[in-house]
């Protein structure tokens, strides 16, 4: 069950929340960085959230046929990572570009996952709001481009810092329904059969 994956892995996710938070909070607080600063902001988090979520992912295989969701989703923030840490000089477009290439793919991934877990845990909809606000804010940008990344840092914060709140708190979730060994549902945890 991919609810027993995510259990195993809870710290997975709690890191990438916080990683996330961090990321948001950087765009918000300081959005006159420079392109390079934003490109080796977002290829650090993208990075490190595809290197958590790709150690998750193989954690858990063993009980979870659909482990391989949550590889993909790591495959391509590490990806992701890499391109954009290798080329820090990219123009603000390619950027922007990345990072909403980034966002659609994987909050499709999310979206995904969120439909598999609905039918183990209740709250999945956090995973999919994540993933939902991953699509929208990617397509915005891609939109908009001609606003260029550093006029959309307030979106690119507001968009890390909900997938952040939402990865946390499906940490937090998957954890306690891990410890008590069952389902959850209608605010209690069953034992699974």
């Amino acid at each position: 069950m991919l609810c027993e994956s995510l259990s195993t892995a809870w710290w997975s996710l709690l890191l990438r929340g916080l990683v996330a938070l961090l990321f948001g909070a950087l765009s918000l607080v300081a959005p006159g960085l420079s392109l390079a600063a934003l490109t080796v902001w977002f290829g650090v988090f993208v990075l490190v959230d595809g290197v958590f979520l790709i150690g998750g992912s193989f954690a858990g295989r063993k009980e979870n046929e659909h482990w391989w969701l949550m590889l993909l989703e790591g495959l391509c923030g590490v990806a992701f990572g890499l391109l954009a840490l290798r080329v820090p000089g990219i123009t603000a477009l390619v950027l922007l570009m990345y990072i909403a290439a980034y966002a659609i793919i994987t909050g499709v991934l999310r979206i995904v996952m969120a439909i598999r877990l609905r039918k183990e845990i209740e709250g999945e909809w956090w995973l999919a709001l994540s993933g939902l606000a991953g699509v929208l804010f990617g397509g915005l940008m891609m939109t908009m481009p001609g606003a260029g990344a550093l006029a959309l840092m307030l979106y690119i914060g507001v968009w890390a810092l909900l997938v952040g709140f939402s990865l946390i708190f499906l940490a937090f979730r998957v954890r306690r329904i891990g410890r008590a060994g069952g389902v959850w549902r209608g605010g209690q945890t069953i034992p699974a059969h």
